[in-house]
């Protein structure tokens, strides 16, 4: 692939845009970064506070604990996390940098202060509207779409910036400076086929849509390391140290350790649990940054820990792994991309399986080896559903790894599934279409009752 081509342009920018750092889990993040641009906004300390989430944020913010805060849990702790502690310039790491006096500030907001929660559906299925009020003076934010992408911001009922999207919408173009947005809304009838599909171009970033197994590696042969290398470095060390603190220290339900304990310290299960390992930490409110994947840091970790391991053993060069890693984590973008950013689809799936043709890659596998790895691996975890961020998810990882190295181990057996095989259709493209029908539209309907569920044991 040429590097002026629009694709090799395009594939550079999405890991760019999807490989980030983030402190903690990313939807309480995004929760804190909303209220602290909005008391950026307001120019005062609130003295209240109103909260609109969608039912998916609800979902992966019940359970987490929001670090640097000292283990404070749910959407409240994160919003006060934000006014209290949280620098909005610092984006995702907004409250990376938190003092002893600030935490101890948080508990006594918390204590004090009126703060309203309320579920929202605008028919976006990622939404948060902030609303800080001191005394006669408001600000309101709003996050759409993806974890920073702020489409409205309001003080004391005036406009100040709006890309907002009302109701459903099906595309949305931004102009350069971000200003100028043209909506076209879908028609009522469309609603429940498709909400307006969500799978419409995010706003302001890359268009996705190019991406295909074919060209992801295609790309990862060709491309200048130097294009990617900045972004991969710092997606390596954050996310090797926080699976070894989670292998060492004691984090939520231990799934990393208690695989190295009762299944070996072969590569195989190195590369699961060190995956499961990270999850049990960041799950867990442990204070390290990790680089995310898809707007998760789960998903960051599980598409990255399981082939830097296999390149440690393997002793390839250093830039083999940077090539692998780009095919694990465009693939899982990839699969995201029909799916959605939050769905009853558990995201570990689609980065385990990913995880699962990076190894393939580092291996000397090329398209066959890699197409029949994502097939196999699909056809084996693509059940397993997304119930909210908490501990359980390290264990869903490591289903999900170990789906993505049996998948290609299948393939170097010569076995496959084959099209026909449930959701396995002719071609790997298409099987990535099915699973994205399946976790978009088959699956709302079970996204829904999981949140009804999780609701009900409060």
């Amino acid at each position: 692939m040429i590097r002026t081509d629009e694709k090799y342009i395009t594939y550079v920018q999405i890991l760019k845009e999807e490989l980030v750092p983030a402190m903690g889990c990313t939807e309480p993040i995004a929760i804190a970064y909303a209220a602290a641009k909005a008391k950026d906004v307001l120019g005062n300390f609130p003295d209240r506070m109103e909260i609109g989430v969608s039912d998916n944020i609800i979902k992966n913010v019940k359970s987490v604990i929001v670090p640097n805060t000292d283990g404070l849990k749910g959407i409240e702790a994160a919003a006060v996390a934000g006014i209290a502690g949280g620098r909005s310039e610092k984006l995702l790491e907004v409250i990376a940098e938190v003092t002893p006096e600030q935490k101890k500030e948080m508990k006594e907001i918390l204590g004090s202060m009126p703060i309203q929660v309320s579920p929202v559906d605008n028919g976006m299925i990622f939404d948060i509207i902030i609303t800080l009020f001191h005394e006669n003076d408001s600000a309101k934010v709003r996050i759409c779409q993806y974890h920073t992408n702020i489409v409205s911001i309001e003080k004391n009922g005036e406009i100040l910036y709006n890309a907002e999207m009302q109701g459903q919408v099906q595309e949305a173009a931004v102009c350069e400076d971000r200003q100028n947005v043209k909506v076209s809304s879908c028609e009522d009838g469309q609603k429940e086929k498709n909400i307006c599909e969500e799978v419409q171009k995010e706003i302001g970033l890359a268009d996705k849509s190019l991406l295909n197994i074919r060209d992801i590696i295609d790309f990862a042969d060709t491309c200048e390391i130097a294009d990617v290398k900045p972004i991969l470095d710092t997606q390596i060390h954050y996310n090797t140290l926080i699976a070894e603190e989670g292998i060492l220290g004691d984090y939520g339900a231990n799934i990393g350790s208690t695989l190295l304990k009762y299944y070996g310290h072969d590569v195989r299960n190195r590369a699961i649990a060190k995956a499961a390992a990270g999850s049990d930490a960041r799950m867990s409110g442990c204070e390290m940054p990790v680089v995310i994947n898809s707007g998760s840091g789960n998903q960051g970790i599980t598409v990255s820990v399981p082939v830097i391991e296999y390149a440690k053993e393997l002793s390839v060069p250093k830039e083999k792994l940077y090539r692998a890693l780009v095919i694990s984590n465009l693939i899982a973008v990839h699969e995201k991309t029909g799916i959605g950013r939050l769905s009853a689809y558990c995201g570990a799936v689609s980065a385990g399986c990913a995880a699962g043709c990076g190894i393939a890659y580092l291996q000397d596998g090329g398209y066959k080896e890699i197409a029949h790895t994502l097939v196999n691996s699909l056809a084996i975890v693509s059940g397993i559903i997304c119930d909210g961020a908490k501990p359980s998810c390290a264990a869903k990882i490591a289903s999900s790894v170990e789906a993505g190295i049996l998948g290609y181990h299948m393939y170097m057996n010569k076995q496959q599934f084959r099209s026909g095989d449930g959701i396995v259709t002719n071609g790997v493209e298409a099987t990535i279409q099915n699973v994205g029908r399946l976790g978009r539209e088959g699956m709302r309907q079970t996204d829904k009752e999981i949140v009804r569920i999780m609701m009900d044991e409060q």
